[in-house]
């Protein structure tokens, strides 16, 4: 491929790198044991740090050689768990920030934007909630709304944020297996608005934007070796996503099929640790490969107060 060829590919497939970061679109990624309806009243903080490496880039289904980039990420989240009618509900918001390290495309050094990213707002509304009992379900769905709150150009290959509105619902499921057994299943859709942005490409005027939805499937066993310490594994699936600037499609979508491994411990009462390590299995269609996800996750629980005693006066 052509020096000039490639960079007219790159500069039509800006869009689909930043959407493959491990920001915003990724932290709709479950952790087993993430669907668990807390009592009413409950809080949780969360910090995510994450680094992933990628490479075996793909435009059209043909390998760009010499092409590959590494990020760091940190996303701080908090949850709070409340009921409304007696249903459980529990809300939450995010947001990443991600620095680029050894980002090449053709073997030519990449522009990219570090920073602050997309800012996720969620809303989870528990139909089923018997999970911690043997045979037991829990189900919960739950709308995630991002805005585009980080640094994007579609003229820089690696972006920190996606540029527009998405919203994803996701239903996600606990089934108690019994004997410490369950499973952890997740199914969500990716709703991408379409928006426009400057493209030198076409001579710094504002070009149309639009990506298909993306799907994904998340399927994980875990065994609890007790109530605090649990393994689990499983697969991780996205398709679709297919990309087009001005009704021309930039060979870049984000399909992708992983596995996934999991440990997890509370090291205090109120205070969990997770480790998470993931790569994909098959090769990339059109977009990067994920060579390896690595993640640790640390969780701060903080529980419902007590009612305040009913002070009880006899005359």
């Amino acid at each position: 491929m052509s020096v000039k060829l490639l960079r007219k590919s790159l500069a039509l497939g800006a869009l689909a790198l930043g959407l493959a970061l491990p920001g915003s679109a990724n932290a709709i990624d479950i952790i087993p044991g993430d669907y668990t309806a807390m009592p009413s009243g409950t809080t949780l903080g969360l910090l995510y740090f994450g680094f992933s490496d990628n490479s075996n880039l793909r435009i059209n289904n043909t390998k760009i050689p010499d092409s590959k980039y590494s990020v760091a990420t940190v996303i701080p989240r908090i949850l709070h768990y409340s009921e409304i009618a007696g249903v459980p509900i529990a809300i939450q918001a995010f947001i990443p920030v991600g620095k680029f390290t050894d980002h090449k495309v053709g073997g030519f050094d990449a522009e990219k934007n570090n920073g602050v990213g997309d800012l996720v707002g969620g809303f989870t509304v528990f139909g089923l909630t018997g999970a911690d009992k043997p045979g037991g379900t829990t189900a919960g769905l739950t709308g995630y709304v991002s805005a585009p709150t980080g640094k994007y150009d579609i003229d820089r290959p690696f972006n920190i944020g996606s540029g527009t509105w998405t919203f994803f619902p996701q239903l996600g499921v606990i089934q108690n297996l019994g004997n410490g057994f369950f499973l952890d299943l997740a199914a969500d859709v990716t709703f991408y608005k379409d928006f426009r942005d400057d493209h030198a490409l076409f001579g710094g005027s504002k070009v149309k934007i639009k990506q298909n939805e993306t799907y994904q499937l998340q399927g994980y066993l875990r065994y609890n070796f007790s109530p605090a310490t649990y393994i689990a594994t499983g697969y991780n699936g996205r398709f679709g996503g297919a990309q087009s600037i001005e009704g021309v499609r930039t060979g870049l979508k984000t399909d992708s099929d992983g596995l996934r491994a999991f440990a997890g411990t509370f090291i205090t009462p109120t205070i969990q640790l997770t480790a998470v390590a993931g790569v994909d299995v098959s090769r990339a269609k059109g977009g990067f490969r994920n060579d390896f996800t690595g993640q640790i996750r640390l969780l701060k629980l903080f529980a419902p107060q007590p009612a305040s005693p009913v002070l009880v006066t006899k005359y």
